[in-house]
């Protein structure tokens, strides 16, 4: 424990309230649990109650959903290739996040769900892992798991760290607290000057800020992409118009569905690659599709789409990416409602045109960027992206303008796993 008297009494403070919610934080699996049964699993990881006997990861990444988990997917993949003899254990907080984990390592890495902030927990998952080196990707800042580290003597660093205007007026509330928590930090990798700078202005420590870029830029393009777009061809048909509607939220469901009306209406035997953000909503939006008259197939049940298919539900995960390059045009969801967006990197290096709607603030500077260059198209509502997609399934050579940009601008944003590494150098265990 620090010996900064002030620090105490915050954390105190700050422990007594989430003991307070410990019924709530009960109250939230439940509630989930009802639309995602997974929640209704592992609640003793939640509490880090665990029943196997301690054994050392020395190093460990969190990274809380599935956004986070690509984004480590790279700094994963580098530390297991340079370093096999380090076991890793990975922790969610998410069940889709869990579920990409093992999708993409299997049982190579130890995966749990992160503890709640509590203290008795977050010393029971340090007792029981025994890190040397913790790597926390993004936006997570949790004080009591922060001051444990530091008072364990484990090195701790945020990676491709990000930190909207919003997030940071929400930890402004904290601020005492949120300032002592990140001096404890080795180092922030901050994506962008911009994220740098809010970063400081929370308390972080000027001289342990670095600006490396964005691990999501070195996104890897499956070797086999060719031939997985080439048997999608074979079966759903080689000259027909494609286009996928990505991450697309429950609110964003009766859009998605307008706009494969709207472009059948031109072009009948188009075909919708359809891929919900969320695995609860992937019978719902295959219900809706028949519903509407359409004829629907899915990944798990039929492989492929063949040619008479209207809809294709990609209800499986880790694979997202391949199913950008066999689209001609790709809208991507959670920027019809200000959810903020999600990944634009992904479909741009699959070399795949992009449409969103405005909402982008969780991704404002690669949004901006991509836009600059001509690779993606902003629309200000669902009727706009409609358009967008019309105008882009016509126009190849409008199209393949875009894909050469954001494959231009993904391949000149690659670098930041590198700086990555050499950041975290000094501290992995030997």
């Amino acid at each position: 424990m620090n010996g900064d008297p002030i620090e105490g009494i915050f954390r105190r403070l700050y422990s007594v309230a989430l003991y307070v919610l410990v019924p709530i934080t009960v109250y939230h699996l439940i509630w989930r649990g009802f639309r995602q049964r997974e929640y209704f699993q592992r609640w003793n990881e939640r509490y880090a109650s665990y029943a196997t006997a301690p054994q050392s990861a020395p190093v460990w990444v969190h990274a809380v959903s599935v956004g986070e988990v690509s984004a480590a997917a790279p700094l994963v993949n580098a530390l297991r290739r340079e370093r096999p003899d380090l076991r890793l254990v990975i922790t969610t907080i998410t069940p889709t996040g869990s579920e990409r984990v093992r999708s993409l390592w299997g049982d190579t890495v130890e995966h749990v769900y992160l503890p709640y902030d509590l203290p008795g927990a977050v010393g029971r998952f340090l007792d029981h892992f025994q890190p040397r080196l913790a790597l926390i990707l993004e936006t997570e800042l949790w004080p009591n798991l922060l001051f444990g580290c530091r008072d364990r003597g484990i090195p701790a660093y945020v990676l491709n760290a990000r930190l909207s205007e919003r997030s940071l007026r929400g930890y402004r509330v904290l601020a005492p607290l949120m300032k002592r928590a990140l001096r404890t930090l080795c180092c922030i990798s901050a994506q962008s000057a911009a994220d740098g700078e809010r970063f400081r202005k929370l308390g972080g420590v000027p001289e342990r800020i670095f600006e490396t870029g964005n691990l999501k830029y070195d996104v890897a393009v499956a070797d086999d992409v060719e031939e997985f777009v080439a048997s999608f061809r074979e079966s759903a048909g080689a000259l027909r118009r494609v286009w996928i509607a990505a991450s697309t939220h429950d609110g964003e469901e009766d859009a998605a569905m307008a706009m494969h009306r709207h472009l059948r209406q031109r072009w009948p035997d188009t075909l919708m690659l359809w891929a919900p953000r969320h695995p609860e909503r992937f019978r719902a939006v295959a219900q809706s599709a028949i519903e509407a008259g359409w004829r629907v197939a899915t990944r798990r049940l039929t492989r492929w789409p063949d040619a008479s298919d209207d809809v294709f539900v990609i209800d499986t995960l880790g694979e997202l990416s391949n199913f950008y390059a066999c689209a001609e045009v790709a809208f991507v969801g959670g920027s019809l409602q200000p959810i903020g967006g999600h990944n634009l990197l992904e479909p741009a290096a699959a070399g795949t045109a992009i449409v969103t709607g405005p909402h982008l603030h969780n991704f404002s500077e690669i949004a901006a960027k991509l836009h600059d260059a001509g690779a993606l198209r902003i629309a200000a509502d669902a009727d706009a992206v409609s358009a967008d997609l019309e105008a882009l399934l016509e126009d190849a050579s409008a199209r393949a303008t875009m894909t050469l940009a954001g494959r231009a601008l993904v391949d000149q944003g690659r670098g930041a796993l590198a700086r990555t590494m050499a950041l975290i150098a000094p501290d992995l265990p030997v």
